[in-house]
């Protein structure tokens, strides 16, 4: 494997262009499904809450009356 060759991150094997950074389909749909199983995630600080995807920018809830729905 040269410098510049790398290996895919599902299986160690050298990366295939047609399915880079990956070697084949099979890694890059384990990859995927690693992915929509929420394996990978970003920590977050010590006791940080999870977002409310309700609240506002600011971690309030959002009071705003107007939803945009027929009156």
């Amino acid at each position: 494997m040269n410098a510049r060759a790398r290996a895919c991150p599902g299986c160690g094997k050298p990366a295939v262009t047609a399915y880079r950074p990956f070697c084949s389909r099979r890694c890059a749909d384990v990859d995927l499904a690693r992915w929509f199983r929420g394996q990978y995630r970003l920590p977050g600080r010590d006791g940080e809450a999870a977002l409310d995807p309700d609240a506002g920018l600011d971690g309030a809830p959002d009071t705003d009356s107007d939803q945009g729905g027929a009156r």
